[in-house]
């Protein structure tokens, strides 16, 4: 079976790069990139007519929130890969080919490494370290694939979840697939970091973790990690 991909990107106010995200995901991903779905959350920017005018496929989510949105936009996709892709993240200009062949091996689902838009070295370090399979490490914006076959039996993202979606759902899939983590990097902003200390963003990182394997509500990790970074 020749295989496709559905790009989906859940977006909410991102006008600033969702066309050179669309444009870029166009001219690399080639006749294999089967369409590029937004699935917004009723952004009050120019988000859905950037998006519209560089040539993507734009819904708008019923239900706010990343979860729902990438599952939303998977609902209404038709490659039997799909790869969610954050609206700051780019990934290398072979991407089409890397999950394809990545499928073709065996492989259900897996991310590329990171590697941060700055020349701070703690993010190069932090970038580093995302060679490793670790539940630290399954966050969404190195791009995740998925084969649309394990994405249905496994019923996608949680849709009650606000925080941490990638996460969890990738360490669902560990227990019945191949996870694949290719050589090279995606290109991640690191705008997290603008305005804020490097140790501030670890430490907010590490208590989500933390809340999370403890079992706490969404809106307690939401809100302690809103919190921490403000």
């Amino acid at each position: 079976m020749q295989q496709t991909i559905s790009i989906i990107i859940p977006t909410y106010n991102e006008a600033a790069s969702i066309g050179k995200l669309v444009g870029y995901l166009q001219k690399h991903g080639g006749e294999q990139v089967k369409e590029i779905i937004i699935s917004d959350s009723a952004s009050t920017d120019e988000t859905v007519a950037i998006a519209e005018q560089a040539g993507a496929r734009v819904l708008i989510s019923p239900q706010k929130g990343r979860a729902a949105q990438m599952n939303y936009g998977a609902a209404n996709s038709s490659g039997s890969i799909l790869y969610f892709v954050h609206a700051d993240s780019f990934p290398p200009v072979n991407f089409a080919t890397d999950i394809i062949n990545a499928v073709n091996d065996g492989y259900d689902f897996g991310r590329y490494r990171t590697k941060f838009n700055s020349n701070k070295i703690l993010l190069k370090i932090n970038a580093w370290f995302t060679r490793f399979n670790w539940f630290i490490c399954y966050g969404g914006d190195q791009t995740l694939f998925i084969s649309r076959k394990l994405f249905e039996q496994s019923g996608g993202f949680k849709n009650n979840l606000l925080i941490m979606e990638e996460f969890e759902l990738c360490e669902r899939l560990m227990k019945q697939a191949r996870y694949k983590i290719f050589n090279n990097a995606t290109l991640v902003s690191a705008r997290k970091y603008e305005g804020r200390s490097w140790l501030q963003v670890q430490l907010a990182n590490r208590k989500a973790v933390k809340l999370f394997r403890k079992g706490a509500s969404q809106k307690e990790i939401v809100n302690t990690y809103k919190k921490m970074l403000s």
